[in-house]
C-alpha cells in the first residue's frame, strides 16, 4: 500500500508566506526538514523543464536523423504523435509528482509506492534516474561543442574540427554551468526564466525568418513525402526509427519534479510545470519543424550534410543570416545543458540524503551561503566530464556510453508510474491529480516507454559496423549488472528507500532555513 502522507496544519512563524509553510508541512509529513531555499516560482518551475526539453536543440541536433529515417513525413506526423504519448507520460508522471513533492521524484515516489522491496524499487529507478540525467547533460554539452565548432568554420574557413577541441569546448561549457549552479537558486531561477524568452524568441525569428526569406517553399503536400534513407530495405522498420527524432527531444521534463523542494506551492506547480513544458514544447516544436521541411531545397544535399538543419538555413538565407540563426541555436544548448545541471544536481541532493551514493554525507550538504548542494553539483560536473572523456579517441566511444540516456531516464519514468498503476484505488493522489483517468492514462503512458525503449535498443542504421552500432542495450545492461551487483554484495542491507528523519514536529525543528 502507498504510504499517505497526512499534511499538518503548518506552524505560525510571524508574517511568513502561507505558501512557504503548506509546503514546509507537506515536506515535513514526508519526513524531510527543510535545507533549500523555495524561490521557484510556477514560471520558475515550468522553465527548467520547457528548458530541458528544449525544441531548438533538441530539433537542430536530430533534424538529421529524421530526414533519413521516414523524412517529413515521420518528421511532422511523428511529432505529432509522439508529442501526445510524452504527454500520457507527463501528466501520469505528474499525478505521483503532486503527491509526492520532493528533490528525489522518481526514485523517492517509488519507494513509497512499492507494496514490497521498497529498497529494490527506489535503488534501481535511482541509479537509471543518475546516469540518464549524467548522460544527458554530457551529450548536451557535446552537441553544443559540435554547433560551437560549426558556426566558428562558417566564420573561420580555415579552422579544422577535431575529436580533442570538441571534447575540450564540452568540458569548458560543462564547468561553466557547474559555477553557474554553484551561486544562489535564484541565479538558477533568473537564467531558467530568461532561457524560456531566448526559446520562443529564437523560434519566433527562426520561423519568421524561414517564411519571409528564402525565395521559394515546397508546398504543403511536401510534409507526406517519406524517405528510408537507413540502410534497411522495410520502410515501416524506417518510419518507426524516425520516431526516436521527437522521443530524443522530450526528455528531461522530470526537472520540475526534482525541484520541487525549491518551488513555491509544489503539489500544484510542479505538475502543472511537467504538463505545461511537454503541451507548450509539443506546439513549438511542429511550427518549427514545418518551419524547416518546407524549407528545404535540395533534399539529398541537405540529408546528407553534417548537420542538415544549418545547411537549410545557409541554402535558404544565405551564409551571413544563418550564422545569427546559429548563435540562438547554440544559446538554447548552454540553457539546456545548465537546466539539465541543475536537474541532475537535485537528483543527487536527494539520493545521497536516503544514503543511496558513495559518500552520501558529502553530497546532500547545503552550502550555508547560498543554500545550493554545492558538492553535489561538482560532482555531476566530474561524472559528466568522464563520460566525455572517451570522445577524447573516439566519437563512437562517446555515443555508446551516453547511449543509454534517453532509455535510462525515460525506465526511470516507468516505474512510479507503473507502481501507482499496481496500487490501484490504494494511491493517494495529491491536489493536482487526473480523477478517474488516472489509471488508463498510466496504462498508455508505462505501455508507451516500453515501446519506445525496445525502439531505442534496435539498429538504426545498416550495414552494422563498429561505428553504426547501437551500444545503447549494451550500456544499459552495465549499468544495470553494476547496479545489481552493487544491490546484493552491500547496498540492501543498507538502503531500505527514503528515509525518514522521524515525525513532522521533529524534522521541523531541523530545519536550516
Amino acid at each position: 500500500m502507498s504510504e499517505r502522507i497526512s499534511v499538518p496544519r503548518a506552524r505560525t512563524r510571524g508574517e511568513a508566506d502561507p505558501d512557504l509553510l503548506d509546503d514546509d508541512a507537506t515536506l515535513h509529513a514526508m519526513g524531510y526538514p527543510r535545507k533549500l531555499t523555495r524561490r521557484f516560482k510556477a514560471f520558475d518551475n515550468f522553465a527548467i523543464s520547457f528548458t530541458i526539453i528544449n525544441i531548438i536543440s533538441g530539433i537542430f541536433s536530430g533534424f538529421g536523423f529524421g530526414l533519413n529515417a521516414g523524412g517529413p513525413r515521420i518528421l511532422v506526423f511523428g511529432w505529432i504523435g509522439v508529442s501526445v504519448m510524452v504527454l500520457f507520460v507527463g501528466a501520469a508522471m505528474a499525478e505521483v509528482a503532486s503527491a509526492y513533492p520532493t528533490s528525489g521524484a522518481l526514485y523517492f515516489s517509488a519507494g513509497k509506492l512499492a507494496r514490497r522491496h521498497k529498497g529494490a524499487w527506489s535503488w534501481y529507478t535511482g541509479w537509471l534516474n543518475f546516469v540518464g540525467q549524467v548522460g544527458g547533460t554530457a551529450a548536451t554539452g557535446y552537441a553544443a561543442a559540435t554547433f560551437v565548432q560549426a558556426f566558428i568554420t562558417l566564420q573561420w574557413p580555415s579552422y579544422e574540427p577535431t575529436a580533442h577541441r570538441t571534447v575540450l569546448i564540452t568540458a569548458l561549457i560543462i564547468v561553466l554551468q557547474g559555477l553557474a549552479n554553484t551561486y544562489t537558486v535564484h541565479l538558477v531561477a533568473v537564467l531558467n526564466r530568461i532561457s524560456v524568452w531566448w526559446l520562443l524568441t529564437g523560434l519566433v525569428i527562426i520561423v519568421s525568418t524561414l517564411i519571409v526569406m528564402p525565395d521559394q517553399h515546397r508546398s504543403a503536400s511536401f510534409v507526406t513525402h517519406f524517405v528510408n534513407n537507413t540502410g534497411f530495405t522495410s520502410g515501416l522498420y524506417g518510419g518507426l526509427l524516425g520516431l526516436l527524432f521527437t522521443s530524443w527531444t522530450f526528455t528531461g521534463f522530470d526537472g520540475s519534479f526534482h525541484m520541487s523542494e525549491e518551488t513555491v506551492r509544489a503539489t500544484v506547480n510542479a505538475p502543472r510545470g511537467i504538463t505545461r513544458a511537454i503541451g507548450y514544447s509539443a506546439i513549438t516544436g511542429l511550427i518549427l519543424v514545418l518551419a524547416l521541411v518546407l524549407s528545404i531545397h535540395d533534399y539529398d544535399r541537405v540529408a546528407g550534410a553534417s548537420a542538415p538543419p544549418v545547411q537549410i538555413l545557409i541554402d535558404g538565407l544565405g551564409l551571413g543570416t544563418a550564422k545569427a540563426l546559429l548563435l540562438i541555436v547554440i544559446g538554447a544548448m548552454l540553457f539546456c545543458g545548465l537546466a539539465n545541471l541543475t536537474s541532475n544536481t537535485r537528483q543527487i541532493f536527494a539520493f545521497s540524503r536516503d544514503g543511496a551514493m558513495p559518500g552520501s554525507r558529502w553530497w546532500h550538504s547545503v552550502s550555508p551561503r547560498t543554500r545550493t548542494p554545492v558538492k553535489a553539483v561538482w560532482l555531476a560536473v566530474v561524472c559528466s566530464l568522464a563520460l566525455v572523456l572517451p570522445g577524447w579517441w573516439s566519437h563512437t566511444a562517446f555515443t555508446a556510453i551516453v547511449s543509454v540516456n534517453v532509455v535510462g531516464l525515460f525506465l526511470a519514468y516507468a516505474v512510479p508510474i507503473f507502481l501507482r498503476l499496481r496500487l490501484g484505488d490504494e494511491f493517494q493522489p495529491g491536489p493536482w491529480h487526473l480523477g478517474r483517468w488516472g489509471r488508463p492514462v498510466g496504462a498508455v503512458a508505462v505501455t508507451w516507454i516500453l515501446l519506445s525503449s525496445v525502439l531505442f535498443m534496435l539498429p538504426q542504421a545498416s550495414p552494422i559496423t563498429a561505428d553504426s552500432f547501437n551500444y545503447a542495450p549494451i550500456a544499459l545492461g552495465v549499468v544495470l549488472l553494476v547496479a545489481t551487483v552493487w544491490w546484493f554484495a552491500t547496498a540492501r542491507r543498507r538502503f531500505r528507500g527514503p528515509v525518514s528523519y522521524g515525525r513532522p514536529d521533529e524534522v521541523a525543528a531541523m530545519d536550516l532555513i
